[in-house]
């Protein structure tokens, strides 16, 4: 969900026109002025209203001064791996300018479609893109991948735009046209690892970029301590050499949506979690499940964890089946995942 907030009559004029004329996105539009029947009136100060904004939405479009924007936002900043994508506007639509989160947060693309959608011109000023050259973060956002080290992925796109070597190694299939500026190796100085894995660094400076690409089913006893599931899922991750990183979503009945451990488990590794009901889980086809007559007489369902985590994949393969201690089961399921640098997509 993007959020458009206006500070003017002219403003929420073209805030409408925003959301009626860019496809594929859900708006919310909000005012500062009475100026339109179609933006929500604020109420409350706009640092207060972007406070919450910076909670629940994925961008924020502010229409109006950059100033106005700046001042608003400005309480609120945390880490670029987290903050929303910001873009101001000018009331005219003549302008789009991304101010915050222009890679990770996608700020420089939303920026991009807008004007194109209203005849705007966008004002790119991140180095990579201005110069034309391969972004790591915005690849890495691209195709939903975590980034281990950002310190590392400021050296990496340094290095990019001063044309020293940045090496390339994945664990999955590489795809499309690979930037001039990585070279396939083993071995360097500096270089970027697609990789689900632990403790593997091929290069002195090794930026892992992690596929969100695993499912966590569990299933716990009632009451289940958070300390007993996480000791269970990472040994069992580890088994797998698949790093936490890489794990997209945590699944399971809907009888334990309100299991306090396990809530904990997935708020601590900001893991999303979806629970499903004993009908869903009953309904897939029976792929030769870890059978338990007990667990079916207390939840309905054969097997919870294995089950769960089959149906929050896509297309995935289950490489771990139930393992139980203290109470908790875990299975993983791993999705397939193409590393896709696509066709000039990203500018190089």
């Amino acid at each position: 969900m993007i959020y458009i907030v206006a500070f003017s009559a002219k403003g929420c004029s073209t805030a409408v026109n925003i959301s009626r004329m860019l496809d594929g996105e859900e708006f919310r539009l909000f005012s500062k002025t009475s100026g339109d029947s179609h933006c929500e009136k604020i109420d409350m100060p706009i640092s207060e209203w972007t406070g919450v904004a910076f909670q629940e939405a994925e961008g924020i479009v502010f229409v109006g001064a950059t100033g106005i924007a700046v001042r608003a936002i400005a309480p609120h900043l945390k880490s670029k791996m987290t903050d929303p994508a910001v873009v101001c506007i000018d009331e005219l639509g003549r302008y789009a300018i991304p101010l915050l989160s222009g890679h990770i947060g996608g700020a420089n693309i939303l920026a991009r479609n807008i004007a194109s959608a209203i005849g705007a011109e966008p004002v790119i000023t991140t180095a990579t893109d201005i110069n034309g050259k391969f972004s790591v973060d915005s690849f890495a956002a691209s195709l939903g991948m975590s980034i281990e080290n950002m310190m590392l992925a400021k050296d990496v796109s340094a290095a990019v735009l001063e044309g020293r070597f940045v090496g390339l190694k994945s664990d999955y299939p590489l795809y499309g046209t690979i930037p001039h500026c990585l070279t396939p190796s083993e071995s360097g100085d500096l270089g970027i690892y697609i990789t689900s894995g632990f403790e593997k660094k091929p290069y002195e400076g090794t930026l892992r970029l992690f596929p969100k690409n695993h499912i966590l089913g569990i299933g716990c006893r009632r009451g289940a301590r958070r300390e007993d599931i996480e000791r269970l899922a990472l040994s069992v991750l580890y088994s797998a050499d698949v790093s936490i990183n890489s794990v997209r979503m945590i699944a399971s009945i809907d009888m334990k949506e309100n299991e306090k451990g396990l809530a904990e488990f997935a708020a601590e590794n900001k893991i999303h979690t979806v629970f499903y009901s004993s009908s869903e889980l009953n309904a897939l086809p029976d792929i030769g499940y870890s059978k338990s007559d007990f667990v079916k007489g207390t939840t309905g369902v054969d097997c919870v964890c294995e089950r769960a985590a089959v149906a929050a994949s896509t297309g995935g393969e289950l490489i771990i089946r139930k393992t139980s201690d203290r109470g908790v089961t875990v299975a993983v399921v791993r999705e397939p995942f193409l590393a896709d640098f696509g066709d000039g997509r990203y500018g190089w």
